[in-house]
Formats: structure tokens, C-alpha cells, sequence
């Protein structure tokens, strides 16, 4: 249903408040570009300080600059249930393509508890539903078997996998089966993602280096794997200076070397420091995306 370069797509902001010109232009770049996927209002997109205003006129944004060229998965996830309904049910209204739904983060549910809130939202909202299972953000792990129980739903149709555990896909490729879409949430090990089943990568880098990372996923597809280790290593140090600091900070500095956006976070994440600032225009520099 989705593969390929999916950009977990920044936010930016002027003045702090959301710059809707600089977000459409950046949808309609990642268009022109070839990226296979607009996801709004995730990590990368800086949802947990996005009121639900804004949140709501982000997405509503993102599908209007994409047009139906290429789709829109929408972030909706919410530590509350009944938040993350709403934001679901006002995606579908907006025309998005799918949901993209974090584990609840804080609360720590079990495993039933992570089944019922995922159901909740399914039997409400009426839009393909990818689950987000990022344990290093939200301290809970979807095990497999719950996983397994919730793709019986008709509209629980893939996983972002941001755990890095590689044996992961191969694991719910047995429990549910190829149809159910995986995406890698971890872009340094996307091409082993891809061998052990996976179809797609929700991506950070894809920000700074659209072209080349959906390059990559082409090449997979037309199983070109000359292409596919070429840029894969091209896009190893890049995908390094992402992370080294708090995402989505490197990132919004990235983009703004590109003059797409200002270099500007919302507290209480900050802008990077003047080291990191070296490295990432270094491995900019180094993949010819500045001058």
C-alpha cells in the first residue's frame, strides 16, 4: 500500500508560529523530487508542541500541497485515546491517505492496553491505520503477537519499526504475512530493513537528500543493488549527522543550509550547537547538496 522514501517531514516555523508557505513549498519540492510519501505531524514534524490547531492545519496543508500526487500519512498518535481519535477522524475528513499512530508514550499500558487503544481508534476513525512502534520514545514495546492481533482489523494495514532489532520484520512478516506494509522509522539500516521483508522507510534524511534517498528505494525495486549500496554509503554519513543531537534539531538546521525553512525548534528542544552545526554541513557538503 505505501513503499519507498516516506519523509517524516519538519515543520517550520517564523516567528514561532507555523510558516504555511515554507510547508507547502517544502510538500511541493519533496513532489518534484520523487519522494513516494508525505508524513506530517510526527516526531520530525515536532507534534508534542503543535497545538491541536495547528496540528490539524498542518495536515490539512500537507494534503492540499500534495494534491494527490503521491500520499499523505498523517501523524494522529496521542498518549489520550479520545485525542488520538479525534486527530484520526479530522485526517480522514481532510483526505489523508492513512494514520500514522504512535504507542501511547508516558503511560505505559500493557500489552491488552496497547491492543484496546489501537482498536479504539480503528472502529472510530475509518482510515488505514499505521502503527508507530517506537520504544525509545514511548518506553513500551508492541510485541509481535499484539501486532498480530490487531492486523485481524481491516484497517490496521502496516508498522513505522523504529525498534532497530533487524530480526523484527522477519518476525512479523511470519506472524502476519507480506501484505502487512512495514516501514523502517530507522534510516542507517534501511537496506537491511528492506532484505529482511520490509518495503519502505519513514525517513529523516529524506528531508535533506529527497532525491538520493528515494534513488535508493527505486533501485531496490528494480532490484538494482549496484545503485542500492552506491547510495547507500553515500548517505551513511548524512544519516549520522541527523542524530546527533535531538531530532528533528539537525534536521531543521539541514533544511535551513537549503534556505527552505528558518532554523528554528520549539522549546523545549533547541537549535543545534556549533559542532554539530560543522558536521552537518560537512556531510552536506560532502554529498554535493551545498555549494
Amino acid at each position: 500500500m505505501f513503499t519507498g522514501s516516506l519523509v517524516a517531514l519538519v515543520t517550520p516555523f517564523k516567528n514561532n508560529a507555523v510558516d504555511e508557505a515554507a510547508f507547502q513549498a517544502l510538500v511541493a519540492w519533496h513532489v518534484s523530487q520523487g519522494t513516494h510519501g508525505i508524513v506530517p505531524c510526527g516526531t520530525t514534524g515536532e507534534s508534542p508542541t503543535l497545538s491541536h490547531a495547528e496540528h490539524k492545519r498542518v495536515v490539512e496543508l500537507a494534503i492540499e500541497a500534495a494534491g494527490g500526487r503521491i500520499p499523505v500519512i498523517a501523524g494522529t498518535g496521542s498518549n489520550s485515546t479520545s485525542e488520538a481519535i479525534e486527530l484520526t477522524r479530522h485526517a480522514k475528513m481532510a483526505g489523508a491517505d492513512a494514520a500514522l499512530v504512535v504507542t501511547p508514550y508516558y503511560n505505559k499500558p500493557t500489552q491488552e492496553g496497547l491492543y484496546q487503544h489501537f482498536k479504539a481508534i480503528h472502529d472510530e476513525a475509518e482510515l488505514p491505520i499505521i502503527i508507530y512502534n517506537i520504544p525509545g520514545r514511548s518506553v513500551v514495546d508492541m510485541s509481535v503477537a499484539t501486532m498480530g492481533r490487531l492486523a485481524r482489523l481491516p484497517n490496521i494495514v502496516g508498522v513505522k519499526d523504529a525498534t532497530a532489532n533487524l530480526q523484527r520484520p522477519l518476525d512479523v512478516r511470519r506472524e502476519i504475512g507480506a501484505d502487512f506494509c512495514q516501514l523502517s522509522g530507522e534510516d542507517a539500516t534501511i537496506v537491511a530493513f528492506l532484505a529482511q521483508g520490509g518495503v519502505g522507510c519513514i525517513s529523516v534524511t529524506a528531508n535533506v537528500a529527497p532525491a538520493l534517498c528515494a534513488e535508493l528505494h527505486n533501485a531496490w525495486r528494480a532490484g538494482d543493488y549496484q545503485t542500492v549500496f552506491r547510495v547507500r554509503d553515500l548517505l551513511g554519513p548524512l544519516h549520522n549527522a541527523m542524530f546527533l543531537e535531538t531530532n528533528p534539531a539537525p534536521a531543521k538546521y539541514a533544511v535551513s543550509l537549503l534556505g527552505r525553512c528558518e532554523n528554528s525548534v520549539r522549546l523545549p528542544l533547541v537549535t543545534v550547537t556549533d559542532d554539530t552545526k560543522i558536521k552537518v554541513k560537512a556531510a552536506m557538503t560532502q554529498l554535493g547538496l551545498l555549494g
